[in-house]
């Protein structure tokens, strides 16, 4: 797990140095105070661009412009990812300069952020964001096979566009989207299988979601690209394939459509899910990010969320704007305070 957390010139954060004693982490404060920040700090230490999806130079304090760093310790490594104004993003693994996906091979980071309560009734692409995620929690090497179909569709793209007609230059191409859209598929169906064996008789107070994929493209993807060619060159784009896929999700126990349910059973579904992938993930370390979790259940709901937390084999971490809506998590939990001091966000211990 995470013992410590360093924050340098991110966000509002200055300079914030933070242990955890292993407990769930209650991180509360006023709205704006900076708490948000420190998970997104914590899912910085899993590949891409974090909760908020951020460019590099958004994440430096904006008074010194300084560029910016985070710095974390676990039982066996010490990791660090830094970016300076208007350079790429650098990872490091005790001292050791590395790709991002590395950081997958360390920590299993989920979160589950605000943003995310239209994620049944917005447009696919965050629901296939949401899905690969969870995919790359199992299987890592998701994110390459990810990388390297959208490499190559953005080259076919770019040669439907250019209106080329010489077969030679697409076969490669498709041969290497086919190639990573079997592993894209693979990788999500096994995804899939393990929440939905997490969920099967699991104790718990928030609604079971059946999850499918729809919109997948067919099985012999190199086949068919190539038979549609001039559709294609006609869109400008490659209309079929894994790009193209949707996750579907029903409330299981009354049978209806996730997108047509109520916002807080949506709400109680997401929660649903993200624990499920926790428990999925069972023997690997997994920090599990919640922000403003608590704000939108009863008190009853977030008792069982508490209990089903500390019951996790994980680390958890969760945000709220005071620290009365983490009383029944009590002298289980760590608490943390964040304010706004003269130099930026400060945090320090707090009380149940």
């Amino acid at each position: 797990m995470l013992r410590e957390l360093t924050i340098l010139q991110f966000r509002s954060h200055r300079r914030a140095e933070i242990a955890f004693d292993g407990r769930p982490v209650a991180i509360y404060g006023p709205n704006g105070a900076g708490k948000t920040n420190i998970l997104e700090a914590v899912s910085l230490f899993s590949p891409g661009r974090g909760l908020r999806r951020a460019q590099g130079d958004e994440l430096m304090r904006r008074d010194e412009a300084v560029g910016w760093k985070l710095r974390a310790l676990t039982q066996a490594h010490e990791i660090e990812t830094s970016a300076l104004p208007g350079e790429p993003r650098r990872v490091e693994i005790d001292a050791k300069a590395v790709p991002q996906i590395a950081l997958a091979q360390i920590l299993r980071v989920l979160w589950l952020v605000p943003s995310m309560d239209r994620l049944w009734i917005e447009g696919a692409e965050g629901r296939r964001r949401f899905l690969d995620r969870m995919v790359m929690s199992f299987t890592p090497s998701h994110a390459e096979a990810t990388l390297t179909y959208e490499k190559a569709m953005r080259e076919r793209n770019r040669l439907l566009k250019d209106m080329v007609r010489d077969p030679a230059w697409y076969h490669a191409l498709e041969g290497q989207m086919a190639e990573a859209g079997a592993a894209i598929r693979a990788n999500r169906a096994d995804a899939l299988a393990r929440i939905a064996a997490a969920q099967d008789g699991a104790a718990t107070a928030f609604p079971a979601a059946s999850l499918a994929l729809d919109n997948q493209g067919p099985e012999d993807l190199a086949g068919a690209l190539e038979a549609n060619r001039s559709r294609d060159m006609a869109a400008g784009r490659t209309l079929e394939g894994p790009h193209r896929a949707d996750l579907l999700a029903t409330y299981s126990e009354k049978n209806a459509p996730a997108s047509l349910c109520s916002t807080g059973e949506q709400k109680a579904l997401l929660i649903s899910l993200i624990l499920a992938n926790a428990r999925a993930l069972s023997g690997e370390t997994v920090v599990l990010l919640l922000d403003e979790v608590a704000a939108h259940l009863d008190s009853a709901r977030r008792a069982a969320l508490y209990d089903e937390i500390c019951a996790l084999d994980g680390q958890v971490m969760m945000t709220g704007t005071g620290a009365e809506l983490f009383d029944s998590l009590g002298s289980r939990g760590q608490f943390l305070e964040v304010f706004e001091g003269p130099t930026g966000s400060q945090v320090q211990e707090g009380t149940p």
